[in-house]
């Protein structure tokens, strides 16, 4: 097995994990780590994370260092947290018997892998990287609301005064999309989310809708330019007039998991919209009506 290591190097603690990482597999698997974390196995071979060839790439570090991953490489991604939140990840960190189990677990092949719906896009007609989260078009200046007319399928729906629009994957239902009181979507569909930032009519709602379609965003403010996002990474100037075009990408994000699901992931986090633990009724209880 050759099993690739993307460390953020600007975490200690992520750097620390991957040292751990590197001592529990000398030996046992090929390593190679990304050129990025130098001081990390320095006897071990360092590559750029796009050249990196391997089965598997534990990437360490918090959801971005996760999404940079993805951006990079074709290969199952493994999250491990080492950082604030950490939706995407598979492993604690912070619980160092269950990342030693977790390394167990990869050596002995004990794991199944999860496809996740990705996004593709064009501005003006030059492609963009492929996003798992989320596109967001925004507003140029800060304090400054944008003009964005939106089309599916070549067809204008409409005109939006806003901060900015997000057009995001069932993975990024949970990021930014959130934030913007957009919906919960369980990532094992395919669905593509449309959520306004900061709507000057209160009452604009997100939209969910199937993944065959092609939504464009065009900055229709006069005289002001606007910025296309990719996974909160990677910004791209929109001229007057500019269009953003998103569709589902023909390419997929893939995470090693060992058998966690969705509101696992979620619980503790307080995301979803119920209590984390279950409660015997009373004031802490769930929202939900009493028995009949």
């Amino acid at each position: 097995m050759k099993i690739g290591l993307q460390v953020n190097p600007r975490k200690p603690r992520a750097l620390g994990l991957g040292q751990r990482l590197v001592d529990a597999v000398a030996g046992r698997a090929d390593l190679v780590v990304s050129d990025e974390a130098p001081t990390i196995g320095p006897q071990l071979a360092h590559v750029a994370l796009r050249d990196m060839n391997a089965d598997v790439v534990v990437a360490i570090g918090g959801d971005g260092t996760f999404l940079f991953t993805l951006a990079r490489t074709h290969w199952p991604v493994l999250p491990i947290n080492a950082g604030t939140f950490g939706v995407l990840a598979e492993v604690t960190g912070e619980n160092l018997p269950e990342l030693d189990g977790a390394v167990e677990r990869l050596l002995s092949g004990f794991y199944h892998l999860e496809e996740r719906m990705k996004l593709g896009a064009d501005l003006g007609g030059q492609p963009l990287p492929d996003a798992t989260n989320e596109f967001v078009v925004h507003a140029a200046q800060a304090g400054k609301m944008g003009l964005f007319e939106v089309e599916f399928d070549g067809e204008v729906v409409g005109r939006i005064r806003a901060d900015g629009l997000i057009a995001a994957t069932p993975t990024g239902s949970t990021a930014y999309s959130l934030s913007s009181f957009g919906p919960i979507v369980d990532p094992g569909l395919d669905a593509l989310i449309l959520t306004a930032i900061a709507p000057f009519r209160a009452e604009a709602r997100a939209i969910v809708v199937e993944p065959l379609h092609t939504l464009g965003l065009r900055n229709v403010a006069p005289g002001r330019d606007a910025v296309a996002i990719a996974d909160g990474q990677v910004e791209f100037t929109m001229a007057p007039n500019a269009r953003l075009t998103v569709y589902r990408s023909p390419r997929r994000a893939t995470f090693v998991r060992f058998g966690s699901t969705f509101f696992n992931r979620l619980r503790g986090k307080r995301i979803l919209p119920w209590n984390d633990e279950p409660g015997a009724g009373g004031a802490g209880a769930a929202d939900v009506p009493p028995p009949p």
